[in-house]
């Protein structure tokens, strides 16, 4: 995309600089509700939506404070000066006052909707608000706060919804975050060479520590899935374990990403998500797998 195309875009740049395309992180928040199984009741059909909207809202503050604070930096990244704080078709004053009100906006959701839904939205809050003014600078700390983002949205659609957490689940959840986010840090080096120094803590990286990160990662999630395939207690419909037959998709869906990240093209995980057909597939073919398992009967 050039700067001219998105200067010239029909989308307004205040929408744009809320980065529509990564509120599909947000779909985390479903999660737990869906490993759980039936029944879905109102209760947790509810308490999911509202975990969703407030991570949303939330999640659309920090990106804009982000910004603002980064738009010198992002001017000498070939994307990110893109962005419209940086490429100053947003005014910073106005991106404030916008965070401002979606943060807040945001966090009242979260307490309508549950109190550990508050709870959990406010520590994401201070974790991103850290990373934003200067954490995201220190190695390792600042991959740790991106996947613990990650993480909380996952745990988020749980505590929305009172659905027990298993450490299968956490398990899961967080090695698959740390996966995603080294993953990235390692496509942005291959991606940027000798620009990483964009991003300061990209400096303290090599190729080697990421790859040793994101491979024993991958490796921690398909065994924990495994693990957690094998002891549930699921339906078995037309006498088949569809919990473990679900395993065979969900590994070759984390090679595939992982084949992403070696290519070093992963810098962007929700347009890996979007334009990867084969990785689409696969992910749909867990899905039905393991939505086989539990909600037929």
């Amino acid at each position: 995309m050039t700067e001219e195309t998105v200067r010239t875009s029909r989308v307004p740049a205040i929408v744009r600089a809320l980065r529509p395309k990564q509120w599909l992180k947000n779909a985390l928040v479903f999660a737990a509700p869906l490993a759980a199984g039936p029944p879905f009741t109102w209760h947790i059909v509810r308490g999911t939506l509202f975990a969703l909207t407030a991570f949303i809202l939330v999640s659309s503050s920090i990106y804009l404070i982000n910004d603002v604070r980064d738009a010198e930096a992002d001017r000498l990244h070939p994307q990110k000066r893109l962005r419209p704080v940086a490429s100053g078709e947003l005014k910073p004053g106005i991106a404030i006052s916008l965070a401002a009100i979606l943060g807040a906006a945001g966090l009242v959701v979260a307490a309508i909707g549950h109190p550990m839904l508050l709870v959990t939205l406010a520590v994401y809050s201070v974790l991103q608000v850290g990373y934003v003014l200067g954490w995201k600078h220190v190695p390792l700390i600042d991959i740790a706060i991106v996947a613990m983002g990650f993480l909380l949205r996952a745990v988020a659609g749980g505590v929305a919804s009172d659905i027990p957490l298993s450490q299968w689940f956490l398990l899961v959840a967080g090695f698959g975050s740390l996966f995603m986010v080294s993953g990235k840090r390692y496509s942005e080096i291959v991606e940027l060479g000798a620009g990483a120094g964009t991003r300061r803590s990209l400096t303290m990286y090599t190729v080697s520590y990421l790859r040793s990160i994101w491979t024993i990662c991958a490796a921690v999630v398909i065994v924990a899935y495994g693990l957690w395939a094998f002891d549930l207690r699921a339906n078995r419909p037309f006498g088949i374990a569809w919990t473990a037959i679900s395993i065979a998709p969900f590994t070759l869906a984390i090679l595939r990403y992982a084949m992403r990240i070696d290519a070093g093209e992963a810098g962007a995980p929700e347009e890996v998500v979007i334009h990867d057909r084969m990785l689409q597939a696969l992910g749909l073919l867990w899905v039905v797998t393991l939505s086989v398992a539990l909600f037929l009967h």
